[in-house]
């Protein structure tokens, strides 16, 4: 049985016109397997932030094509792009994005509302993805009133309460301190083994990294260089990634 949830098939995004043209994406090609939790990592302005985005449909290819599920999303317009991303993707943000004036409950229960979820199902699932995130506590409370760790997994409850082909997290750990940081990837990693989510990461922070099971490095719009963990520690999995991060040379403070 194939589980391959994403297909990236030779696509290429280019800005500009051809007196200065920007190849941001040159000819990437990579699947991504059901309940993977993949890193892509590149320094500033590798293509990264932009492989992304094309993935999410934010921004269009200039050439090749994207699958989800079997399905090429390049096709997609209007109010089929809309659907696609409002059921199919899950996304965390390093801010949370979360609506003061609406509780926890509401917070997660307006992503379901914009997919068309039918009320007694949203009144089911709520809950749910409130215990499996350890959250009933904070569902009647506003944001104001939680910590920030709460925050984040009402956040994360959001995402993955429409039950997404994939979570896309743009470098979540990017505004937070140290301890917050582990939280919120400690969170990531318990929603990829327990609630079966495939993540994708875009991070240049080598210490986020080594909690995915692959990585993929980009530099000048093209895959550099791919790891997997496999059974390497966490720790084991990090010395290896700071090793390509050196290989990677250029920006180097800005990879790790």
């Amino acid at each position: 049985m194939d589980d391959t949830i994403l297909r990236v098939d030779d696509i290429q995004k280019f800005y500009g016109n051809k007196g200065n043209l920007t190849k941001a994406v040159d000819h990437i090609s990579f699947s991504v397997r059901k309940g993977e939790f993949l890193g892509i990592m590149g320094s500033s302005g590798s293509g990264k932030t932009t492989l992304l985005n094309c993935i999410s449909t934010i921004d269009t290819v200039t050439s090749g094509h994207i699958y989800v599920e079997g399905k090429d999303i390049t096709t997609l317009h209007g109010s089929q792009l809309a659907d696609f991303r409002g059921k199919k993707l899950g996304f965390i943000f390093q801010d949370f994005n979360l609506l003061d004036t609406l509780t926890a409950y509401e917070n997660i229960s307006l992503a379901l509302s914009i997919a068309g979820t039918k009320p007694s199902e949203i009144q089911k699932r709520v809950p749910q993805i409130a215990k499996a995130l350890n959250i009933q506590e904070v569902l009647n409370k506003y944001p104001y009133q939680m910590s920030g760790g709460q925050q984040q997994r009402v956040a994360a409850a959001r995402a993955m309460v429409t039950n997404p082909a994939m979570v896309l997290a743009d470098e979540p750990t990017g505004a937070l301190d140290s301890n917050s940081s582990r939280m919120l990837l400690t969170m990531l990693t318990e929603l990829n083994e327990q609630l079966a989510a495939t993540i994708l990461m875009v991070t240049h922070d080598a210490f986020s990294a080594s909690y995915c099971h692959r990585i993929l490095f980009i530099k000048d719009g093209q895959v550099f260089n791919e790891l997997h963990r496999g059974t390497d520690t966490r720790k084991d999995f990090f010395a290896k990634i700071l090793e390509v991060v050196s290989v990677l040379g250029g920006e180097q403070n800005d990879l790790i």
